[in-house]
């Protein structure tokens, strides 16, 4: 008998040739397959007559064979089979390359149903490569709303319609996730039913009927991971950290700017979270520019000061040292003992003792004992060998690019030495502006702080389109910065020169001929990914010391150090790059109070993300902008998220969001270990090896 874990190795009807394909679609099981689902669908299901095609069309025709050859064309690799079909209304001819099986399946004097593109030769209509089907089977690639799915080599959307249609013709039957309550509440199809209507619809309603199905599932698990992910978390104790008023008032007083509302209130929350002593799990969500480490300092050194340690990770060892020299600088009037261990810096100082190069165990020694109260750090921090004394507060910089995996090990070594057993507070940043309906569904287990205002000295980016014919124009207007003392940007989406895309200019060419052509008296510095991390970080910190004036980069430098005089960003080929990491390069450039610029290179003066980027500098109204424009999955990057395409898909469905969180609520109220809800409890396990948001 067959059910949805059934192996597909174990499907007679499979044969074995086609097991490797299977696993490159990462097809396993049974419901591997049957989750598959279909990217489009193609609507044959009128049937037409001869003397109704037409030229261009795709369409249905049930004719009967008069006759069939084939022949191979010697020296081309070239196999051509035609026929000649006949209705009521006249006789049309079809061809096939390199299909030799269609001769063994027509028969002259049978009735078939065909389905494929008319086009026309001097001989007049034909059909290309059409789809057949007996007249008196059950329609499956023809006659029918026809679903097409992802494929690979020598798997075809042919070959797993019928390999779904031969399953779902079992008496298979499903457990599902979803209660009876919940399907007769929101009127959502059963399992059964769904799998069925979503791979063979009737009608376009059965098959939006089935993909709401779906994604209510999709969403339903995803909104009960967050919640159970947050109340264990929650579960746990943490340091209280007191709020100290004075502290942190002179502190901000003697900042050599104004903080924003935006700051001061994203400050008081995180502080208010602290004082408690279930750990804080709180998302910074801040625009580019608008000043998230600031606000990241004020909690650690509240937390230093009360005797706990704080530990920082950044994505790269350009910005761990960036947060390093910040930190030593603004916290010159405290006795704090910094530390920045990265794989190539072990480093440690106050305001008052010059950082110093240490050992890696001389510097774990001074972590271990409590002595260096902040830690900041790369993936290096992250190893078994990194114990804390008494660590309250996780800070991570742009908390994509740590898995949970890392964050648990941080976790662990955080314990390892503590009595209490006390978990840290967390507090992750980004610098993506993620909307608000985003924000709830993809971070449910965490509170959430924006940072939607920018600094009052800094000055709004000009940002304009720029056509081929105009960028002379600019190339002077760069060269005049630069003679001024600025520096420039220039963003490309290649590394190397690509034989596909010929029209896309490449990171190393353009910058020789930025070189040679066009800033003959500058220094042209080269950065892109495929460099060594030392490589990196050289160039950077000579771009930060104004050694280089242009530096040609890929999409490396986009979660980036300030440069304050960088004043000039050029991205090559605009059109190529998603509309929220436009604005992230953008954020490159207007670091200080200068005026700076972005110049978007195109062929394409008409593309909605370059105009809206031209008109908007609030990242927040961009993201919307840009979840519209794109999906969610290219917003965040499917392959990142790890998220099931049904809560991809819907993801900024506020209304479906809302309702399955409440759902999710209220079965989790009911039954909090998914004791009696087997089949969730499964579903939730496997959902948990695919995701990785935390």
């Amino acid at each position: 008998m067959i059910t949805p874990q059934t192996p597909l190795t174990e499907i007679s009807k499979i044969q074995e040739k086609y097991y490797k394909k299977l696993e490159k679609l990462e097809l396993e099981t049974v419901e591997d397959l049957l989750r598959h689902f279909p990217v489009r669908y193609d609507d044959l299901s009128e049937i037409s007559t001869i003397k109704q095609l037409r030229e261009g069309s795709t369409q249905t025709i049930v004719v009967t064979v008069e006759k069939i050859t084939s022949k191979s064309i010697p020296g081309r690799k070239l196999h051509l089979t035609n026929g000649t079909f006949s209705d009521a209304t006249g006789t049309v001819k079809a061809v096939w390359f390199n299909q030799r099986f269609i001769e063994n399946s027509l028969t002259v004097g049978k009735e078939i149903r065909m389905s494929g593109k008319v086009k026309k030769d001097k001989y007049g209509l034909f059909l290309s490569s059409p789809d057949i089907e007996r007249a008196a089977r059950i329609p499956t690639s023809t006659g029918r709303i026809v679903p097409v799915y992802h494929e690979t080599a020598g798997l075809s959307s042919k070959w797993i319609r019928w390999q779904i249609q031969s399953i779902l013709a079992t008496n298979i039957t499903f457990e599902d996730v979803l209660t009876q309550e919940i399907l007769t509440q929101e009127a959502l199809p059963d399992l059964h039913s769904a799998f069925t209507n979503i791979h063979f619809p009737t009608t376009e309603q059965s098959a939006t009927n089935a993909q709401r199905r779906f994604a209510y599932e999709d969403l339903f698990i995803l909104q009960v991971y967050a919640l159970t992910s947050r109340a264990r978390y929650a579960s746990g104790n943490a340091y209280s950290i007191p709020f100290k008023k004075k502290l942190i008032t002179d502190f901000v007083k003697d900042l050599p700017f104004v903080l924003t509302d935006a700051q001061r209130k994203a400050s008081f929350q995180i502080l208010k979270d602290l004082e408690k002593e279930k750990p804080m799990n709180r998302l910074l969500n801040g625009d580019v520019g608008a000043g998230k480490t600031i606000v990241a300092m004020i909690a650690a050194l509240e937390t230093a000061k009360s005797g706990k340690q704080v530990a920082i990770l950044a994505p790269t060892e350009v910005l761990a040292k960036q947060h390093f020299a910040s930190f030593l600088t603004l916290l010159e009037s405290y006795e704090i003992e910094i530390g920045l261990l990265t794989s190539t810096y072990k480093t440690y100082g106050t305001c008052h003792t010059l950082a110093q190069e240490t050992s890696r165990p001389q510097i774990l020694e001074k972590i271990k004992n409590g002595k260096i109260k902040m830690i900041i750090g790369t993936h290096a921090l992250i190893q078994e060998d990194v114990t804390f004394d008494a660590l309250a507060l996780v800070i991570v910089d742009e908390q994509q690019r740590f898995g949970v995996a890392q964050r648990s090990t941080l976790i662990d070594g955080a314990r390892s030495k503590d009595k209490e057993k006390n978990a840290p507070h967390f507090l992750t940043m980004t610098a993506t502006p993620i909307p608000r309906t985003f924000a709830l569904a993809l971070f449910g287990d965490l509170s959430v702080s924006l940072l939607d205002e920018k600094p009052a000295q800094r000055k709004p980016i000009k940002t304009a389109i720029v056509t081929p014919n105009k960028q002379n124009q600019i190339y002077n207007f760069i060269t005049d910065e630069i003679t001024a003392g600025k520096q420039v940007y220039v963003i490309l989406p290649l590394v190397e020169e690509s034989k596909q895309l010929t029209n896309v200019k490449a990171a190393t060419e353009e910058s020789k001929r930025l070189q040679k052509d066009i800033f003959p008296k500058c220094t042209v510095g080269l950065l892109h990914g495929k460099m060594k991390a030392a490589q990196k970080e050289s160039i950077m910190q000579k771009f930060k010391e104004n050694k280089i004036h242009v530096l040609v980069s890929t999409s490396v430098v986009e979660v980036g150090v300030d440069v304050p005089n960088a004043t000039v960003m050029i991205i090559e080929n605009a059109e190529r790059f998603g509309l929220s990491q436009l604005h992230q390069f953008r954020g490159r450039v207007g670091r200080s109070n200068l005026q700076s610029y972005c110049f978007l290179f195109t062929k394409n003066k008409n593309n909605q993300r370059l105009q809206a980027l031209e008109k908007h500098t609030d990242g927040f109204r961009l993201a919307e902008i840009d979840l519209t424009l794109r999906g969610p999955g290219e917003f965040i990057g499917k392959r990142q998220s790890g998220l099931p395409d049904g809560a991809m898909k819907n993801i900024a469905n506020i209304e479906l969001v809302t309702k399955t969180r409440e759902a999710a609520r209220i079965t989790l109220t009911k039954d909090q270990g998914l004791i009696n809800n087997k089949t969730l409890k499964e579903a939730l396990r496997k959902f948990k090896t695919k995701v990785h948001m935390e």
